[in-house]
C-alpha cells in the first residue's frame, strides 16, 4: 500500500485548512512533517508517549518538541502528563519481545487511541502521527492501527508514510538547523536494550 500517493491525494482535495491534531514522537521527526502538512492544515502538535523512560529522557524530549514550536507560529501544543506506568502495564507480557514487534505494535496503539480520542473530544477534524518519518517504523502496521482507530472513533485519520520522498533525510537536515537533541533511542527502556549509538 502506497501511503505517501494516498496522502498526496488527500492533500491535492483538501479545501479549507482543516484542523489536524498530529501525535508527535520527538522534535526531530515532527520537523519535517509540520512544514510539509503546515500548508494544508491548522496544526496541534500532541505530546502523549508514555513509552519514553526514564522520566528525564521524557522532559528532554518534550522540551525540545516546544522549543522547536516555538520557531512555527503557526503550530500550537497540547501536553499530556507522563504515564510511564500504563505503558509498562500494556506491554508487562511483551517484554521480551524484539524491536517492531508486538510490543511496538501496543505502544503505537495506546498512541494514537489517546490522539483519537483527544481529537473527538477537542473537535478536530482530523488525527495522525508523525512516527511514520523514521525508517525504524512500519507504516502499514501505523496505518493499519490508525484507521482502526479512526472507525472506532468515527474521525478520519491522515494515512502516512512520511519517510517517502526523502522525508527522514529532510528531518535530519531540519534538525541541524534548528539543533535539535536526536536521540539514539526509541523510547522504552526495551528499545534502549538495542541501542546502537547512532541516533534516529
Amino acid at each position: 500500500m502506497n501511503y505517501q500517493t494516498q496522502l498526496e491525494e488527500i492533500l491535492k482535495n483538501m479545501k479549507n485548512k482543516p484542523k489536524l491534531l498530529l501525535h508527535s514522537c520527538c522534535a526531530p521527526c515532527s520537523s519535517y512533517v509540520i512544514t510539509y502538512l503546515k500548508d494544508y492544515f491548522d496544526i496541534t502538535v500532541l505530546y502523549y508517549n508514555p513509552n519514553i523512560a526514564p522520566q528525564e529522557e521524557y522532559e528532554k524530549r518534550k522540551a525540545e518538541q516546544k522549543r522547536l514550536i516555538s520557531s512555527f507560529p503557526f503550530v500550537s501544543f497540547l501536553d499530556c502528563d507522563y504515564d510511564n506506568e500504563l505503558y509498562e502495564e500494556k506491554v508487562k507480557d511483551l517484554q521480551k519481545e524484539k524491536e517492531g514487534g508486538k510490543r511496538c505494535h501496543v505502544c503505537f496503539t495506546l498512541r494514537l487511541f489517546k490522539t483519537a480520542q483527544i481529537a473527538k473530544e477537542k473537535e478536530f477534524d482530523y488525527f495522525g502521527t508523525t512516527l511514520t518519518v523514521s525508517p525504524h517504523k512500519n507504516a502499514q502496521v501505523i496505518n493499519d492501527i490508525g484507521q482502526k482507530i479512526s472507525q472506532e472513533w468515527m474521525i478520519p485519520f491522515l494515512v502516512s508514510d512520511f519517510k517517502k520522498k526523502d522525508g527522514y533525510k529532510k528531518s535530519i537536515e531540519l534538525s541541524k538547523k534548528y539543533q535539535l537533541y536526536r536521540q539514539n533511542y526509541c523510547g522504552c527502556l526495551y528499545s534502549k536494550r538495542g541501542e546502537k549509538n547512532e541516533n534516529i
